[in-house]
């Protein structure tokens, strides 16, 4: 990361699919701010997913390339959501420095049925876990972090993620819309995101959250916990009132933004990383996949013209093999 510069009033520089580091270094702040535009919308756009699936996943995205973006080596970070909601799974990919792939898996009747009201992240998601995981590659351990999802949204759940696993002060943002211009409509997604990251390590402490057994009206106990940092408190505040259409609009860009929200304590940019649509599917990947079954599962795929077909979940790419290819005697 370089030095980075100060963010004035006369920015009005902005761009789509990058992800743009910040710090504000009066609140020991510091963040990204992500802008997704031709990236997400191929991605939205390629299954046909119904409108309330395709801003889930694009909230996913958007929430991944939050998180993925601050990798520092060569690696994946992977999102993945498995619940008993209309949305069944949601597998985001994001492969450093600049990779970015999602899919959904969702239940077409359950969605009509929710009808066309509005609809929060939880009347998708339902019951069940979010994983975050990140892979380094063979030569190292990979690390994940599991969130109960019990009803709270993309935005909650990140927040719970970091409690639990990082124990680091994060806020996070999220929002998805479409743009409709000359006749075409077009999916965008952005999402902001600061961490509290003070010199001193008794500064950055968590306040604990109070006891779930006082009865209402009365004093909590005093716990002895370190109230949250004036700092924290100010940061977070500022971040809250992010509107949604400030997260996605094409004429607010991500450099104003922080402008308007940290001005009067200096924000500091640094470069922007682009953000890619690419999926890591290949021939090559294909064939090592069928061949890790065993000999009569590699049988069992052979479809009734004698070739193995296999579709790409992530950007549907057809892959028709022979089975000679990948190394099947269909007479045995």
């Amino acid at each position: 990361m370089t030095s980075g510069h100060e963010i004035s009033s006369a920015v009005i520089d902005g761009a789509d699919d990058v992800a743009l580091p910040f710090s504000v270094e009066a609140l020991d702040v510091r963040g990204r701010v992500v802008r997704l535009g031709p990236s997400v919308d191929t991605i939205l756009r390629r299954h046909g997913y119904p409108d309330p699936v395709a801003r889930l996943l694009g909230e996913a995205a958007a929430l991944t390339v939050l998180l993925g973006s601050s990798l520092k080596f060569e690696g994946r970070f992977q999102l993945q959501t498995k619940t008993d909601g209309p949305v069944e799974m949601i597998v985001v990919d994001f492969e450093a420095p600049d990779r970015l792939r999602a899919t959904a898996r969702f239940n077409a009747a359950r969605i009509e049925a929710l009808g066309s009201a509005p609809l929060k992240d939880a009347d998708l998601i339902g019951q069940g876990h979010l994983a975050m995981t990140i892979d380094q590659g063979n030569d190292f351990s990979r690390y994940q972090g599991v969130v109960a999802l019990e009803g709270q949204s993309l935005e909650e759940a990140a927040h719970q993620y970091f409690r639990q696993s990082e124990q680091i002060p994060t806020q996070v943002r999220l929002a998805v819309a479409e743009q409709f211009a000359g006749g075409d409509k077009t999916y965008r997604a952005g999402g902001l995101l600061i961490q509290f990251l003070p010199q001193s390590i008794d500064r950055a402490r968590l306040a604990d959250l109070p006891p779930g057994d006082i009865p209402e009206g009365h004093a909590h106990l005093d716990t002895g916990a370190a109230p949250e940092d004036d700092a924290w408190v100010e940061a977070r505040s500022l971040v809250n009132t992010v509107e949604d259409h400030e997260l996605v609009d094409p004429e607010v860009s991500s450099e104003r933004l922080l402008y308007r929200l940290f001005h009067e304590r200096g924000v500091r940019v640094f470069d922007t990383q682009a953000i890619h649509e690419r999926c890591r599917c290949s021939p090559e990947r294909v064939m090592g996949m069928i061949r890790s079954f065993s000999p009569q599962e590699r049988r069992d795929m052979i479809a009734e013209d004698g070739r193995i077909g296999i579709t790409c979940e992530f950007c549907s790419r057809r892959y028709d093999i022979d089975p000679a290819e990948a190394e099947i005697d269909p007479a045995q």
